[in-house]
């Protein structure tokens, strides 16, 4: 398999990501998290394959995040309730997403993304 990066073009996290990716040679497959999210069963999939608490799926630094009241909600919201609202809002998905088959990373560490693709 692959990898493939959900990520939003004017993040600077996921312009760092791309860099860091393109200055290893990785063949990778980049997806419009916004225009393009990830399918509910995708986001569960990813999520469970990431070893994450779910919370950790959600851009808390956000505006979707902020403007929906997740910050009070999500304490409250059953997981199947939290997939959803992910999979609804690509925006509300922590960025760059990346999903290696063997390994799912979310957001951008240089060091994590060595042990995970090169």
């Amino acid at each position: 398999m692959g990898i493939t990066v959900y990520q939003y073009p004017g993040c600077d996290t996921c312009r760092r990501a791309l860099k860091w990716m393109k200055s290893r040679d990785l063949d990778f497959q980049s997806i419009h998290i916004v225009d393009s999210p990830p399918s509910r069963s995708q986001v569960e999939d990813l999520w469970r394959r990431s070893g994450l608490p779910l919370k950790r799926l959600f851009n808390t630094a956000g505006r979707s995040y902020r403007e929906g009241g997740f910050s009070q909600r999500l304490p409250e919201m059953s997981e199947s309730d939290a997939l959803d609202a992910l999979a609804a809002d690509g925006k509300l998905i922590k960025r760059p997403l990346l999903d290696a088959g063997s390994s799912v990373l979310v957001g951008f560490n240089e060091e994590r993304y060595g042990e995970a693709l090169v």
